[in-house]
């Protein structure tokens, strides 16, 4: 899994910049959730931008053992919403949105960088910011693509679900927990190696591309 690529020297980059991305994605479907008049999430105390009320120890710890890993998912209570299959698809969609802005803000603070702020800058400063908002961008853009993958537990599965007509929708939940056991064979062998990393190679790629061409104008 793409986590597994940075080096033992990048570890502090990549903590603060998962801790970052887990946080605010969290937060995301917290948010979302209360404005559409579900207070459960901010009665648990999720409706906060502290990482030790998101971050599951284990989920955070298996990331850097096996690639992969996971926050504390919000708790959503649908009998709040008014229009639950609409609030449903824009809770899920909150989080991996989160991950998208957070990845555009640091790609717009690289260019920035890049447009001449960096040589106002101690050199190992500027190195140093250069690494952690690569990281920061790399990471939101990987986060954003997985978590619309759409295998159970991941928002992908959850905005299929709400998306899709009752009949089907009552399918997906009789074979949800083997399509949960078919997502962990595949993220844990080398299967992922085939159906999970290109699509995030080609992803991430298209997603760059996409920031160049929306900062193009501002940026020579």
């Amino acid at each position: 899994m793409p986590f597994l690529y940075y080096g033992f020297d990048l570890l502090p980059y990549v903590i603060v910049a998962l801790i970052i991305a887990f946080t605010l994605h969290e937060f995301a479907h917290a948010y979302v959730a209360y404005k559409f008049g579900d207070p459960t999430a901010k009665n648990q105390g999720r409706l906060t931008l502290n990482p030790i009320s998101h971050l599951d120890p284990f989920g955070t710890i298996l990331i850097f053992l096996a690639g992969f890993g996971w926050a504390r998912p919000v708790p959503v209570n649908r009998f709040f919403f008014q229009k639950p299959r609409l609030a449903g698809v824009l809770v899920s969609v909150a989080g991996p949105l989160s991950n998208l802005v957070i990845a555009f803000i640091g790609f717009l603070f690289l260019n920035i960088m890049a447009s001449g702020v960096a040589e106002m800058m101690p050199v190992e400063m500027a190195r140093i910011i250069d690494k952690f908002l690569n990281i920061l961008v790399s990471l939101n853009i990987i986060l954003f693509l997985f978590n619309l993958l759409p295998f159970p537990p991941l928002d992908g599965y959850r905005i299929i679900e709400d998306l899709a007509p009752r009949h089907i929708r009552a399918k997906l939940t009789q074979y949800e927990n083997y399509g949960i056991l078919i997502f962990f064979i595949i993220v844990l062998t080398p299967l992922d190696q085939y159906l999970i990393d290109p699509v995030l190679y080609h992803g991430r790629e298209a997603t760059v591309l996409f920031f160049h061409l929306i900062l193009q104008p501002f940026f020579s």
